[in-house]
């Protein structure tokens, strides 16, 4: 019961901070500069160019047509994890923008450009890391999926890039190689957040002291290991490599050890995305322990 109470209280927290995020970096830098920008704020940002309606009602009223859109096609699962950003964005949006100087940030569109794009990108980072959506034309992309059943990721490219479109009709040149540089940003600050702390380092080690190596990494670095069963490619000679994950904290300290036993081991490093399972995303076993399970077992 506490676990699922601390996993929707980070859900929560997640979605708002993610928002708060997004608001902010479209109130300091993209609104004030000009710079165009997909989603609903960039349809939000057409019609208001057209239209003297403020910013964040019309962003209100997309976001809601969308939601019903999705709560309809989508089922209701996900139209329970995209309700909070659908209708909080837009009152973020409002309060941030009624922070007095909060539109004079910076009068340099590169600039704008760039850390609007870093933190639109960790924005919607901090959103989708916790399994919710921003709603918004998200909900476009979806639906559209589910109907013709190619990759959600080119309709959102479509559809933000449609956006962008209708937005190039009243913007000068420069407006829309910034917004189309921000865009870009966003999409690799995003990718980053996804895996931001979970990646790790991985190294195999290939030794005739293979288990000299286990018994330090285990013992000295309280790092695990997992024996692996090769034949070297030349002598053709049967023994056991060493695959090791670590935090890159401790890389220097595993070379450094291996090094001391076998000056002339293989090793390969290599850097991976996402590690789960015990002594990552469950809790550790000390080698102490395991030995003393091996004995009582015994």
């Amino acid at each position: 019961m506490k676990n699922n109470w601390g996993k929707t209280l980070m859900t929560l927290l997640g979605v708002l901070g993610g928002n708060l995020t997004l608001a902010f970096a479209v109130a300091a830098f993209i609104i004030p500069n000009g710079i165009i920008m997909g989603g609903a704020t960039g349809i939000g940002l057409t019609i208001s160019h057209y239209l003297p309606v403020n910013l964040s009602v019309i962003i209100f009223a997309v976001n809601a047509m969308l939601f019903i859109l999705g709560a309809v096609f989508l089922g209701k699962k996900f139209a329970l994890t995209t309700i909070i950003s659908t209708f909080t964005y837009p009152v973020f949006l409002s309060v941030v923008q009624s922070i007095p100087g909060i539109d004079h940030v910076t009068d340099n569109a590169m600039l704008a450009a760039l850390y609007g794009g870093v933190i639109l990108g960790i924005g919607i980072g901090l959103v989708v890391r916790v399994g919710a959506s921003t709603g918004g034309t998200d909900i476009l992309a979806l639906v559209l999926h589910k109907w013709f059943h190619i990759p959600v990721a080119v309709f959102l490219y479509i559809v933000d890039f449609s956006v962008l479109g209708i937005q190039m009709l009243f913007s000068d040149s420069e407006q829309i190689l910034y917004g189309i540089l921000n865009l870009v940003l966003s999409t690799i600050v995003l990718n980053r957040m996804m895996l931001l702390g979970k990646s790790q380092i991985q190294l195999f080690v290939i030794s005739d002291k293979y288990r000299e190596i286990r018994e330090k990494v285990l013992k000295e670095i309280d790092a695990g290991v997992t024996m692996v069963d090769i034949e070297t490619g030349y002598g053709e000679k049967k023994q056991q490599g060493v695959l090791c994950v670590i935090h890159s904290r401790k890389l220097y300290s595993v070379k450094e050890a291996i090094q001391e036993i076998d000056p002339k081991a293989f090793i390969t490093i290599t850097q991976i995305n996402e590690v789960r399972g015990r002594g990552f995303t469950m809790e550790k076993l000390r080698y102490d322990e395991v030995n003393e399970n091996k004995i009582t077992k015994n």
